[in-house]
């Protein structure tokens, strides 16, 4: 996705934002778009709150002068917008490429609204093709491992630059786990991956997308659940 057609979906999404908003703040490159438009708009005079669902936008948003609060101060938000890695026709998503994805999610359901932006590549018949993100506590990375191989996923743990262990902000380990294009039930495996021990949180946003907006070198269309 080019960097025009990540702007043009971040800017239909600020659209969608209203003064006195809370909003939730994605992670990743669309989602910095939609910050850098906000931050404009706030330095013309529009007043709005955010939760950011990672330390790195977190940053970026008191950069531009977008004031930050906290769930315990909004435990609602108005609105969340946010990238994703793949979505299906049904607009079940692979999140946490950005290694963001328990906060994200944590986010997104606290939103009355969570809108996605992404551009066309994003958009899947069956999902699985972009590696699944599994958040684990380190001491269940062999186990989790072992059961994710024995359903057909070959699995690695997620390195940083330094070839040591991604850390996400809240600490944790990351196994992507590539299925291929096969996750044909997401909400059912969802469940499934949430029950098992040293999981904290998966890559699959099931029954949460209002709308995705979609964007291509010139327009924006929208997809609605």
């Amino acid at each position: 996705m080019s960097d025009t057609a990540k702007r043009m979906a971040a800017l239909a999404a600020a659209e969608l934002v209203q003064n006195g908003m809370c909003l939730g703040i994605g992670t990743g490159s669309t989602a910095e778009h939609f910050i850098s438009i906000l931050g404009e708009r706030v330095q013309s005079g529009l007043s709005i709150t955010g939760i950011a669902t990672s330390d790195r936008s977190a940053a970026m948003c008191r950069r531009l002068g977008i004031g930050l609060t906290s769930l315990d101060e909004t435990p609602v938000l108005d609105l969340a917008i946010d990238g994703t890695d793949e979505f299906d026709g049904g607009l079940n998503l692979i999140k946490g490429g950005g290694g963001a994805l328990l906060r994200e999610k944590i986010v997104a359901a606290a939103a009355k609204r969570f809108i996605v932006i992404a551009d066309g590549s994003k958009q899947v018949d069956v999902l699985g093709a972009f590696p699944l993100p599994i958040e684990i506590i380190p001491m269940a990375r062999i186990p989790i491992s072992r059961r994710l191989a024995d359903l057909g996923a070959s699995v690695a743990l997620r390195l940083d630059a330094a070839g040591t262990p991604f850390q996400t902000d809240e600490g944790h380990w990351i196994l992507d786990s590539a299925f291929g294009p096969k996750i044909s039930a997401p909400e059912a495996f969802a469940k499934d991956l949430s029950a098992w021990p040293g999981v904290v949180e998966h890559g699959l946003f099931c029954g949460m997308t209002e709308r995705v907006l979609v964007a291509t070198a010139d327009k924006v269309t929208t997809i609605r659940s």
